[in-house]
């Protein structure tokens, strides 16, 4: 999993961010041209669409800075979610801004006929738009790779930084809009029925809109503190169980604090018995044991004594099996260990 590093440039999700940022607004500017010069509502449409995903990204960039501030004592496990609640806003923008817009349009185009202009102009700002679109996609799909190198595609759409994600779906589907844009207007040219173009802009709204609930839904389960991946946990438990002196793990709970950061919290019973094997093995309490033998009120103020140590021992114990479930799973930057 990826780990934020204090650069900007290290941030995860930064640079697909900012990429997204600059294209799309680059992308909105032409389209709006086009819509001026065409009239049509698809492109008017396509303008909402990267209006609104410039915005959202703004959004993400918001989150990305404020995710990475340091920890207060307010807030003891940081920052981390913030990148979580920012972007849920921006998917709620998407689907309110984009998809509501847009299906609007499409709707209206039906019902109130405006002429259409469609000139070569239009065809090389939809394929500007599309070189843009899938540029930045490349630039999201890149960087969602790099910083998940062992997991497959779709375990990194699941288990990835969800700015990345969100501007891959955003961008993904820009790309699928502009492609839709250009069939709306080639029919149109074609047929010359104004229909094809009020259709085109519909159904980008409902693309719009399914994507926007499938991040909004993906945001909501960080919020609502997602559990760390099956098969990380199933490694934690089985490192657990193989540790001796723990007799049985009684519960086990886990969440995401941010993209590659975790916090594990675990019940525990330990093997007393094996605690004590484990010491024997030094020759602990050998010289004691030689001192006090034959005198029962110094072995009493001895087992006294030992009751102060007996804590600290155990506590140390807890340290060192703290210390291989980070060595083993670095992004575990919290861990609860109780014992039962």
């Amino acid at each position: 999993m990826v780990q934020l590093n204090q650069k900007s440039n290290k941030i995860s999700g930064f640079i697909s961010v900012f990429t997204a940022i600059a294209g799309n607004f680059f992308v909105t500017v032409i389209k709006f041209i086009g819509f001026l010069i065409s009239g049509s509502g698809v492109l008017f449409s396509e303008t909402i669409h990267s209006l609104a995903d410039t915005l959202n990204q703004i959004l993400l960039m918001v989150g990305i800075k404020k995710s990475v501030k340091k920890r207060t004592d307010e807030f003891s496990y940081g920052y981390g979610k913030e990148r979580f609640v920012w972007a849920l806003i921006s998917a709620c923008g998407i689907f309110f801004i984009g998809s509501v817009t847009t299906i609007y349009r499409g709707v209206t185009s039906f019902l109130h006929h405006e002429e259409i202009y469609i000139s070569q102009i239009i065809f090389v700002i939809l394929a500007i738009s599309f070189i843009v679109e899938s540029f930045t996609l490349y630039i999201a799909l890149r960087e969602l790779r790099k910083n998940n190198k062992n997991l497959t595609l779709k375990e990194s759409l699941r288990e990835g930084d969800p700015m990345t994600i969100a501007v891959i779906y955003e961008d993904g589907t820009a790309v699928l809009g502009v492609i839709i844009a250009f069939i709306s207007i080639l029919l149109f040219q074609l047929t010359n029925n104004f229909y094809w173009d009020a259709i085109g802009s519909i159904i980008i709204g409902v693309i719009l809109g399914f994507m926007a609930i499938i991040l909004i839904t993906k945001n909501r389960n960080f919020l609502i503190e997602k559990s760390i991946p099956e098969e990380i946990k199933e490694e934690i438990i089985k490192l657990l169980e193989a540790e001796p002196s723990i007799e049985k793990i009684i519960d086990f709970k886990s969440s995401i604090l941010d993209i590659g950061k975790y916090r594990i919290k675990c019940e525990i019973e330990f093997n007393g018995s094996a605690l004590m094997k484990e010491l024997t093995r030094k020759n602990f309490l050998r010289e004691e044991y030689k001192l006090i033998k034959d005198d029962y009120e110094e072995f009493l103020k001895f087992c006294v004594d030992y009751m102060d140590r007996a804590p600290r021992l155990v506590g140390n114990k807890i340290n060192e099996i703290e210390k291989k479930i980070q060595e083993a799973v670095p992004e575990i930057v919290h861990i609860d260990i109780e014992i039962n």
